[in-house]
């Protein structure tokens, strides 16, 4: 994952591959077959190690586990992935547990939502996946390297602060509603 996350899936090869991980290219063969089977499988695994991470986030008091530091040997792989336009398993596997999540929330809204949570889910997977494609940039704007102790809580803070606190008031977001059921306006 770390060779193709730093080289692309095109560049890589199965030589670089093996050489990265400390083997031979002919035991990367004997285990994958062929590149795209290697890449297969590193997604597989990669949503294997998602789904833990919801059922362990599920299962903890929150701050107790830092999905940026599970995630992190991933990340450059996931920004690739997301980049070259083979991210789609990931993707897909990200909308069907916040779909779950939405799904279950809404049980406890006051109000009903304008959208089904699977549309909410795609949204919101893509927003948290823009944090791996533009983790540089983030780095920056933030003063801090994500892969630090200290970037990795300030970022679980600032997504906390963010997701806690409303950037509209309710009266901001009815209006924002009545605007959208007039239709579109030139």
């Amino acid at each position: 994952m770390r060779h193709i996350g730093e080289h692309g899936f095109e560049r890589a090869t199965i030589r670089g591959i093996a050489e990265t991980a400390g083997v031979s290219p002919g035991l990367v063969r004997h285990h994958f077959g062929s590149k795209q089977a290697l890449r297969e499988a590193c997604d597989e695994h990669l949503v294997k190690t998602m789904l833990r991470l919801h059922d362990e986030v599920g299962n903890r008091p929150l701050g107790t586990l830092n999905p940026v530091a599970v995630m992190g040997p991933y990340r450059h792989y996931l920004a690739r992935a997301l980049a070259e336009g083979w991210a789609a398993p990931i993707f897909d596997e990200m909308v069907r547990i916040g779909e779950r999540w939405y799904a279950e929330a809404d049980r406890d809204r006051p109000d009903p939502p304008d959208v089904d949570p699977k549309s909410r889910a795609a949204v919101s997977a893509a927003m948290a996946l823009s944090l791996t494609v533009l983790a540089r940039h983030v780095e920056r704007g933030m003063g801090v390297d994500l892969d630090s102790p200290q970037g990795q809580d300030k970022l679980l803070r600032a997504l906390l602060d963010v997701h806690s606190h409303p950037i509209l008031t309710p009266e901001q977001a009815a209006a924002a509603r009545a605007a959208l059921d007039a239709g579109p306006t030139s």
